[in-house]
């Protein structure tokens, strides 16, 4: 759970919703600071009538009036008077005189944070601090920037902003004010461009200004015929929708961004968030293509030891001797449990792995086994394992499948019997036991074959865990396996 949550929860003041609507407008306040150029505030009331701040967002392009975090303190005296009246009344509310501020002159607006979607209650105030001792004849961007976050901040008062209809996580490389900005009109003409914003297009083949141009237009000049976009792209350079989507000309990308502007619930224009994300998308397709390429590795990898497996099945069916027969058949479920797990990777993007439903299908092998002449079994299987890296599940699964196979070929050969495997979970261990109800360990030891051996060397040396055998000779034998779950963390 986030910090805002703990804290808005902490006060048992509002809903679920009410918080996920904080979330949202939080969401947007590092593009409240830069547009204000201004340290944006989000207070909540307190059990006890008075205000805690809950988040913070500091402009990129100014100076921050508060260097330490206030995020969980309560309001000053000299805001209270102003965030209780905005509180209140449901009114944005401009303080009558520079308020000062470690000896700071600033400026202090508060705006209530109305949810519109529940009878237009009011959930908290954000407070914008504007720093007077950096005051400067403002650019023509700044004024820009400056109306286009009044614009929005009489949009939260309403309850018009932030938007239920917008994406709720933002892809990678969501742009910001400071990498490009264009704002439209109602009609989708654009009336500013910044100078990055104008760059984006300038690199997508757009020599022109783009003041004054139609961006659906320019967009439409700007993108090959060939080329197939998304279809949400008309709908974004229109402002017309809160949506995100990518541009892409003469091998540059750009990421756009709508927020439209609304006045009353009357649509009046819209801005375009905009940044070049070239990089990063060819970065997202290098990635694509090595999960691609390692998926395929692993379906190979499957394929050839399930080769192997038939080669040393076909070998073993024609081998006289018993001995070289039962090493070649367990040669070959050896071979088959690594191959379930890589089975396994081919089929998703992560080189995680459910293990519940490897050891699934490594019971599958353990069945032909219990399907011997005179021999009965029952595999049973009781809690879960989670999920698990690929580079912990393979010697986990091969050590399970020889600890399994030996309970139903040695421990109940002849006879009828239940094998039962026991996956114990915590926030430190991982705990598997293998309990039979067998002929027992001969003379209460374990034996020192190869299974043995393989088993030891997988959990001990490459999971750093323990094993034990406990039983007695016609009472059963267990099989308690724990690896450290720093080993194991997925």
């Amino acid at each position: 759970m986030s910090t805002l949550s703990d804290l808005v929860h902490a006060q048992g003041r509002l809903n679920d919703a009410d918080v996920e609507w904080l979330h949202r407008l939080a969401g947007d306040g590092q593009l409240l600071a830069d547009l204000a150029s201004a340290d944006i505030v989000m207070w909540i009331e307190t059990a006890d009538g008075s205000f805690m701040a809950v988040a913070h967002s500091r402009p990129s392009g100014a100076a921050t009036l508060f260097y330490r975090d206030i995020v969980g303190e309560k309001v000053r005296p000299q805001w209270r008077t102003q965030v209780q009246s905005a509180f209140e009344s449901g009114e944005i509310v401009d303080s009558s005189s520079p308020d000062w501020f470690e000896e700071t002159p600033t400026r202090v607006r508060a705006v209530p944070i109305k949810r519109k979607h529940d009878g237009g209650a009011i959930v908290g105030v954000i407070t914008r601090h504007t720093n007077l001792g950096e005051a400067r004849m403002p650019s023509r961007q700044q004024i820009s920037f400056d109306e286009c976050a009044n614009d929005l901040f009489r949009m939260i008062a309403s309850g018009e902003f932030p938007d239920l209809a917008a994406p709720t996580a933002p892809r990678r490389g969501a742009p910001r004010a400071s990498d490009g900005l264009i704002r439209l009109d109602v009609d989708g003409i654009t009336t500013f461009a910044s100078p990055n914003a104008l760059s984006a297009f300038n690199r997508m083949g757009f020599d022109d200004e783009l003041e004054g141009e139609s961006l659906a237009e320019v967009t439409t000049r700007i993108v090959p015929p060939s080329r197939q976009v998304d279809e949400s792209l008309p709908v974004v350079v229109t402002g017309r929708a809160p949506w995100r989507t990518d541009m892409e000309a003469r091998g540059v990308t750009v990421s756009l961004r709508a927020i439209p502007l609304k006045d009353h619930g009357t649509r009046i224009g819209a801005i375009v968030l905009c940044r070049d994300v070239s990089e990063l998308r060819h970065q997202e397709q290098e990635l694509i293509t090595k999960d691609a390429t390692i998926r395929e590795i692993h379906h190979r990898v499957k394929n050839n030891l399930q080769t192997v497996a038939s080669l040393l099945r076909i070998q073993a069916r024609r081998t006289r001797s018993d001995d070289a027969r039962d090493a070649l058949t367990q040669a070959m479920r050896r071979v088959e449990s690594i191959a379930v797990v890589h089975d396994t990777l081919a089929s998703g993007l992560s080189q995680t792995v459910d293990f519940d439903e490897v050891f699934d299908r490594v019971l599958k092998l353990v069945a032909e086994v219990a399907a011997a002449p005179n021999t009965r079994a029952r595999t049973q299987l009781e809690g879960r394992f989670g999920v698990l890296p690929s580079e912990y599940a393979t010697p986990l699964a091969l050590a399970l499948t020889e600890v399994v196979t030996n309970a139903v070929e040695h421990g109940l050969a002849g006879q009828e019997g239940i094998v039962r495997i026991e996956a114990t979970r915590t926030s430190e261990l991982l705990t598997v036991t293998v309990t039979d109800t067998g002929h027992g360990l001969p003379e209460g030891r374990v034996g020192q074959g190869l299974g043995t051996q393989i088993v030891r060397t997988l959990i001990q040396g490459e999971l750093s865990g323990t094993i034990e055998w406990k039983g007695t000779e016609g009472e059963g034998t267990q099989v308690t396996i724990a690896i450290p779950m720093r080993w194991i963390a997925a």
